[in-house]
């Protein structure tokens, strides 16, 4: 059998490859503690697996009864006692006799066991290669099953840096036919100062989280007999998108794009020949049967994405090297079969509205082409006030990595695709970096990548260079010798859905959307009664000017009404009294709470239309 050292030294090839190695083994080590904790306070507890995560660790125990806060605080308490004794991790390599003979009674630890020593499961059940050594750590009074890594002693753990936050369920494996378990969520970190970092994120992401400020501003609403992942939008949210999509398909029209509309479904015919079928039917809502051809393939499904119907637009006709480059664009309808368990607001959605785009274009016009989109991407990002984000290359499997059947089967092709978008990225000068098992089936991408609040990355944009499809609908276009050649086809989303540019960019500026973007631009506030047929006619002139106007007629005190509107995040709003309608002017305030003072009318109005033009994230000049 290995020695202690040796074991300790395998257990570091489980760390992920992105993952901090001093916080995994940390938050590993502290999920050990919080099991002996919690096996002391419930002697009953059985534990079954505690992996750490993203800001922490959970762990899963089998137990009957619901922690109450001064459990949890019990449990907290506890483990700083058992970090200060300073409590060495100590491993040895175990048969699995000895193993089923250690957890007798744990039939969660015991069908672990099972896995390891059969093969093909790690200690967490997931899949791996071959028979694994079976290990078990200890500290104090406390052995788990567990093939590392650990911290050398409870010690070296900050006892401040830690905080138990939840207990919520789960199912064993995560499967609902098994056994509900409790699950201890706690978040950790390398010291106390870490620690109050990271709480202080949180808290500013509740604050912009968007279901909450899309809640307050009245922008969206989740109506359960609609379903899960069907929001709908209220007339101040749908206002938003209205915007957002006049502002981008005003971009494309000015950069030769071609708008279109397609059919929301279409046979599963078209999706067995693109290959989404294939690849993705497990995304893809059931197909429908309407009895109307009797064969499998006349069946309609809901598109998955819009790719197949806009090759059927370049199919429409003949096409000539001159023609090229199409580009073809539509806000194109989507739809998705995300779990319920995952979809929420307007992030994950199971109906979704793509800045859609595809570009058809001959190969000595791909690098042209791409570098056009990147530019086009470069100002919507500009206007929307997206300052913060990087360029990821996403590729297909690693040749390193196991096995996938994920991508197409075609090493020539996937290589010139993905030196095509390599070589644009890097005559850009833009800094890159590259991922694999990132790309989309049939070719690689660029990904444009934003972080929220907390720091987690996600791709907003997307830009894809495609030989496959192309290939697999055998598009053609006459070239200047007459002879028959295949286009390349690029895929290009600018700014993401509707659905999820909306829910970033309510958190982005937590609800206090730019003037030309907000639903609302002004509101007027009539001190009395006497006042308000000046504030409706002001309102009145504003609406012809096409601006978005709401006039306070209610019978409630100015400053409530003040409040109300800052509230609701409408960049300027406007007092009008004795003095302000006798000078035909109107007193200014911001959402801030900044007093512009008096203003006469045609100066107010002057500002707004250079502020709303200017696309500034700023309110004044």
């Amino acid at each position: 059998m290995a020695t202690e050292a040796e074991l300790k030294a395998a257990g570091e090839k489980y760390i992920p490859k992105d993952y901090d190695p001093a916080l995994y083994r940390l938050r590993h080590s502290l999920a050990h503690v919080l099991a002996q904790a919690v096996v002391e306070k419930f002697p009953q507890a059985k534990p079954t697996i505690g992996p750490p995560n993203e800001y922490g660790f959970y762990y899963d125990f089998e137990l009957d009864v619901n922690p109450s806060p001064g459990d949890l605080e019990w449990i907290g308490n506890r483990m700083r006692q058992i970090i200060k004794g300073k409590h060495a991790f100590k491993v040895r390599e175990i048969s699995a006799d000895e193993g089923r003979q250690l957890f007798q009674g744990n039939p969660y630890k015991l069908e672990l066991i099972d896995g390891l020593a059969k093969g093909g499961q790690d200690e967490y059940g997931n899949p791996s290669a071959g028979a694994a050594t079976i290990t078990v750590y200890q500290q104090d009074t406390f052995t788990d099953l567990c093939r590392g890594p650990h911290v050398p002693t409870t010690g070296d753990l900050d006892p401040k840096g830690f905080k138990l936050t939840q207990v919520t369920g789960s199912y064993w494996r995560g499967k609902s036919e098994n056994p509900m378990l409790k699950r201890f969520h706690a978040t950790a970190w390398a010291s106390e100062d870490d620690l109050k970092a990271h709480l202080a994120r949180v808290e500013e992401a509740e604050r912009r989280d968007h279901r909450k400020v899309g809640r307050e501003l009245e922008l969206f609403a989740n109506e359960p007999v609609f379903g899960s992942g069907f929001p709908m939008l209220l007339p101040k949210g749908a206002t938003v998108r209205r915007l957002l999509e006049a502002f981008i398909t005003d971009y494309e029209r000015k950069a030769g794009y071609l708008h279109v509309y397609t059919p929301d479904a279409a046979k599963k015919e078209l999706y067995r020949i693109s290959g989404h079928w294939e690849h993705y039917k497990d995304s893809m809502f059931p197909p429908m049967d309407l009895a109307e051809g009797g064969q499998e393939w006349d069946e309609l499904c809901l598109r998955p994405m819009c790719c197949p119907h806009h090759i059927q637009v370049y199919k429409s006709k003949a096409r000539s090297y001159r023609d090229l480059p199409i580009r073809i664009a539509e806000l194109g309808k989507m739809y998705r079969y995300e779990r319920s368990g995952v979809v929420g607001g307007l992030s994950r959605v199971r109906c979704m509205t793509l800045n859609d785009a595809h570009l058809f274009v001959r190969p000595d016009q791909v690098k042209g082409e791409i570098a056009g989109v990147l530019a086009l991407m470069k100002r919507a990002y500009a206007d929307l006030g997206i300052t913060e984000y990087r360029f990821r290359l996403s590729k297909n499997a690693d040749p390193d990595g196991p096995p996938s059947d994920k991508y197409v089967d075609n090493p020539a092709m996937w290589e010139s695709s993905t030196t095509m978008l390599r070589e644009v990225l890097q005559e850009s000068g833009m800094p890159f970096f590259e991922a694999w098992n990132e790309a989309a089936f049939y070719g690689p991408k660029i990904d444009v990548q934003v972080k929220d609040v907390m720091g987690r990355e996600e791709t907003l944009s997307t830009i894809q260079a495609d030989q496959h499809l192309p290939a697999k609908f055998e598009l053609e276009y006459k070239d200047s010798d007459d002879t028959p050649k295949r286009p390349v086809m690029i895929h290009r989303g600018v700014i993401s859905t509707m659905e999820r540019m909306m829910s970033y960019l309510i958190e982005l500026y937590a609800g206090a959307f730019p003037v030309w973007l907000a639903p609302v631009q002004v509101a007027i506030v009539p001190i009395a009664d006497r006042h308000f047929t000046f504030a409706q006619k002001l309102a009145d002139d504003l609406l012809e000017k096409d601006y978005r106007v709401e006039v306070d007629l209610s019978s409630g005190r100015m400053q409530a009404k003040i409040r109300d509107a800052a509230k609701q995040k409408i960049p300027y709003i406007l007092v009008i009294g004795d003095k302000e309608m006798e000078a035909n002017a109107v007193a200014v305030r911001l959402r801030d709470g900044t007093d512009l003072g008096p203003k006469p009318v045609p100066e107010f109005v002057a500002l707004l239309e250079k502020i709303a033009r200017s696309r500034t994230l700023g309110l004044v000049l």
